[in-house]
């Protein structure tokens, strides 16, 4: 079992920029960030391999977000940098067990992952 909590969302000016934190209550694999907008399916975001060497992002958010893991602290972030309006949506962290065989670039859907946080809402205004 992995628990995952998810802070630092909030309300932003468009250009702005914020950091999401997914804490692990123990060593996760492959670490997911979704969202999802009213309306609208989940859809991914990014993702970090079980070592953080391999990250995968959506075209949305490319050259904008950036995703990181602190091993020592069982966290992974999500640096999200210029945001628009369109990137307004309830954030979720998802979680897989440790598994070295695992590439992050074959889960990035939200049923590839287990584990999952309460979610956390980022608005920004236009």
């Amino acid at each position: 079992q992995v628990q995952l909590v998810e802070s630092g969302g909030g309300l932003v000016q468009a250009g702005g920029s914020l950091r999401l934190s997914c804490v692990c209550s123990r060593y996760a694999g492959t670490v997911g960030w979704f969202r999802q907008a009213p309306g609208k399916e989940r859809e991914f975001v990014a993702n970090i391999d079980w070592n953080g060497r391999s990250t995968n992002y959506a075209d949305s958010v490319k050259g904008r977000f950036t995703i990181s893991r602190d091993t020592a602290k069982n966290t992974v972030y999500l640096q999200m940098n210029s945001l628009k309006s369109e990137d307004t949506a309830v954030y979720f962290c998802a979680a897989q067990l440790p598994d070295v065989t695992v590439q992050a670039m074959c889960v990035m859907v939200p049923t590839d992952y287990d584990y999952w946080g309460q979610g956390t809402q980022v608005t920004v205004s236009s």
